[in-house]
Formats: C-alpha cells, sequence, structure tokens
C-alpha cells in the first residue's frame, strides 16, 4: 500500500486502487500525498444505484466519523466537481438530514445548509431523508462518515437479503426457476442493479493524488470497477479541477 502510494507521489504511477484496510490507506495517503489547498480532510465517495437508473454520489463514507460545517461544505464542492465530470451538468447537491424542513437536524448540518445555500457556485437543493438515497432526486449527497458508512452498509445488507430470497425462492425448483425467468426477465435485470459490486470503488477526494479504495472481499469484475473509477479520475484530472473549485469557491466567501 505504502509502496503504490509513493509511486503516485514520485509521479510513477498515475493512481493508486487498493483493497487494504480503509484507515491505514487514508492515513497512508494523507501522509504520503497530502491534502490539497483548502481541504481540511479527504473524503471517501462512492456511486449508488437510482430508481431512474441513473447514479448518485454519496460522501462521506466512513473516512471522517465526525465533521464541522465547514468540512462538509468542502466534501460538497469535491462530489460536485466529480459528479459534474460524469454527469455532464450542473449537479444537485443535497445534505443527508432527519427531515427536510429547515428545522430538522443538528447545528453544524443547518449551518452547511446556509453555507451551501450563500454559494452561487452549488446547485444546492435542501435535506434530503435517508429514504431518498435511491430516488435520483440529488447527484450528490453528503454527510459524515459515521451516517454515510452506516447508510451505504445498511443498503447493501438489505440488497443482498433481497437478491438471496429472491434466489432461494426459484434455486430448488426447475419449474419456479424457469416460470420466474420467463415472467420476470425485466426484474432480474433490474436487481442486478443493487448489486454492490457494480459500485465498487470509492474514491478518497482531497488528496494531491488519485486513490480508490476497493472492498476487501471484491472478485475480479468487481476489482476491475475500481480500476475503471480511478482510470475516469486519471483521464479527468479530477484532483486538478476540485482544487481549482475550491479555490473559486473560497475566494468568493472571502469576498
Amino acid at each position: 500500500m505504502r509502496a503504490a502510494l509513493d509511486a503516485v507521489a514520485n509521479k510513477q504511477a498515475d493512481a493508486c486502487v487498493s483493497a487494504g484496510n480503509t484507515g491505514a490507506l487514508m492515513a497512508l495517503s494523507r501522509y504520503t500525498l497530502k491534502q490539497l489547498p483548502g481541504v481540511d480532510r479527504p473524503a471517501l465517495v462512492s456511486a449508488i444505484p437510482t430508481k431512474t437508473r441513473g447514479k448518485t454520489w454519496l460522501l462521506d463514507l466512513g473516512a471522517n466519523v465526525s465533521c464541522d460545517a465547514d468540512t462538509l461544505f468542502q466534501f460538497a464542492v469535491m462530489g460536485a466537481v466529480l459528479a459534474e465530470q460524469r454527469n455532464g451538468v450542473s449537479p444537485r447537491v443535497a445534505l443527508l438530514n432527519i427531515g427536510q424542513e429547515e428545522i430538522k437536524g443538528n447545528d453544524l448540518v443547518k449551518r452547511c445548509a446556509e453555507m451551501l445555500a450563500n454559494s452561487p457556485d452549488i446547485n444546492y437543493i435542501g435535506y434530503l431523508e435517508g429514504d431518498e438515497l435511491y430516488s435520483g432526486r440529488a447527484d450528490v449527497i453528503v454527510c459524515d462518515g459515521f451516517v454515510g458508512n452506516v447508510s451505504l452498509k445498511t443498503s447493501e445488507g438489505v440488497a443482498n437479503l433481497f437478491i438471496g430470497s429472491i434466489k432461494q425462492a426459484v434455486t430448488n425448483n426447475p419449474l419456479k426457476r424457469l416460470v420466474a425467468k420467463w415472467l420476470f426477465n425485466d426484474l432480474f435485470e433490474s436487481l442486478k442493479q443493487l448489486n454492490p459490486d457494480q459500485y465498487n470503488g470509492a474514491s478518497l477526494l482531497g488528496l494531491r493524488g488519485i486513490v480508490v479504495k476497493s472492498h476487501g472481499s471484491a472478485d475480479i469484475s468487481a476489482f476491475s470497477n475500481a480500476i475503471g473509477e480511478a482510470v475516469h479520475e486519471v483521464k479527468r484530472q479530477i484532483p486538478t479541477k476540485i482544487s481549482d473549485r475550491l479555490e473559486e469557491v473560497l475566494l468568493e466567501r472571502h469576498y
């Protein structure tokens, strides 16, 4: 892991993809690559599927268990840059909260909401609740690492339970399997969207280099998806674009 990060720092490699321990990768990345100007902490971000068959980027996913409002604001800017490079349009940014009303949430979420609402460079659409994670209403959803990690792991568990239950119901009966494939072919295609392996590859945004974290249990296909995410970020020069956008936003806030 350290050797791979050293290769990125020394310009011998364009990106690092690792399935190692997340905490160790985070610590080594910060030490070896350093943060971009204006970034207090890197954020772990990954795409999740939506019912509109698009993607939403959720961050932070566990790199920072607790955050202040300024850090959440930085996450929003970084996530917006990544989503914009994927979608080609100005992304809709939301804060994950316990309600949609302005009075809901803790002080740091409310403070971050105020900062985002006053930033003309961010297309901020307000709060989203947990049951809207997969609605497609937002392109970027921002939260601290504790909330993000629990949300993602819970979602993956429910998806695996649902897919496993359906497989178990039809596997032991060839007739059921044949009828199910004939009647529910579209449903099975939709269920493939819930497979977490398709979205394997969480990026550590905010570093002076590209680092992508893969699941430790990833198979060949899943690890290939993580490599694909790294290749995309190299081609789009994501760290440079994040640095430029942060400079613009922070300059506006200063004045």
